[in-house]
């Protein structure tokens, strides 16, 4: 489960980084190369629709985040002992001692 959700951290933090950078700022940053057709966005353009995107995705790294934490806590408290079988089918082999009172010293 812990590998699914650090995917999906990853995945996350390429989309979130892309999303600030193609925001419009003061120097215009990267949201010069999106193209002009601002119809797709609304009247607004694409700087609300952006806004939202970010929040949105901000919102879900951060479930994400605490969802990981959760998970990492849990397996940090199991132990290998709690995995090992309890009981087993093996017997431990037997030493036959002879005494041998026939040897002289």
């Amino acid at each position: 489960m812990t590998g699914i959700l650090l995917i999906v951290q990853i995945v996350l933090v390429v989309m979130i980084t892309i999303a600030v950078l193609l925001q419009k700022s003061s120097s215009i940053g990267l949201g010069a190369y999106s193209g002009s057709n601002e119809s797709v966005f609304g009247a607004k353009g694409p700087g609300s629709f952006l806004a939202k995107v970010t929040f949105f995705l901000g919102f879900v790294f951060v479930v994400n985040t605490i969802a990981l934490g959760y998970f990492y806590a849990q397996q940090k408290n199991a132990s290998v002992v709690d995995s090992m079988v309890e009981t087993t089918e093996v017997a431990a082999p037997t030493i036959n001692i002879v005494n041998d009172t026939n040897t002289t010293k």
